[in-house]
């Protein structure tokens, strides 16, 4: 009851944030709600996931479409080293950009997406990517610095093909689109080690 009060003057105000992430834990959805009730950044859409973990050096400057996904990673808006450049040859330099993330992203984990950037519609940002460069609809990138590496039709036949040959098929099947269900994660992680770890277990 305690929490519930807390989230809720958290949402509605924006007062006992620190008291509200540190006994709430607000997973991915539940944070991404957060930061859009209190307009954390320039704009943002539905569905989208946000762990608290992911860093936003300068929120204002990143616009968000629909169903966009973080795993840990970093959105920068500016470049520091301006700051060094400005003092050590006494220039006065400006280092700074918007982010546009477009519908249907995901940006794995360690990747570092730099100022001026867009990305998607419909796009993946591998894990440690560092992204210099627009990333074209429809594609996935990785690499440093982030480069294309497939097209998500591509990627998407694939996983498709390769759920549909696991053990847990049917699971997945009937769990659909919600992504994670706690009454039935117990079940899929005992086939999920049953299956991997067959070998260990017949030795």
């Amino acid at each position: 009851m305690l929490k519930n009060l807390i989230r809720k003057i958290a949402f509605r105000t924006g007062r006992l944030t620190s008291l509200y992430l540190k006994l709430c834990g607000p997973g991915g959805s539940e944070y991404a709600d957060f930061l859009r009730a209190r307009k954390v950044f320039h704009a943002q859409g539905e569905h989208c996931s946000i762990l608290m973990s992911t860093q936003f050096s300068d929120p204002k400057y990143v616009e968000l479409g629909n169903n966009v996904q973080f795993a840990t990673c970093t959105i920068l808006g500016h470049d520091g080293s301006n700051a060094m450049l400005n003092r050590a040859y006494n220039v006065a330099l400006e280092g700074v950009g918007a982010v546009r993330i477009k519908d249907n992203v995901f940006i794995g984990h360690n990747a570092i997406v730099m100022p001026g950037i867009t990305i998607g519609p419909n796009a993946i940002v591998a894990a440690g990517a560092v992204v210099t460069k627009d990333v074209p609809p429809g594609t996935v990138v990785g690499g440093v610095p982030a480069r294309v590496i497939g097209n998500i039709e591509d990627l998407l036949a694939r996983r498709i093909e390769e759920s549909a040959n696991l053990p847990w098929a049917d699971l997945i099947a009937k769990r659909g689109v919600r992504g994670f269900d706690p009454a039935m994660e117990p079940e899929l992680v005992a086939r999920r080690v049953a299956y991997f770890f067959k070998e260990s277990s017949e030795a």
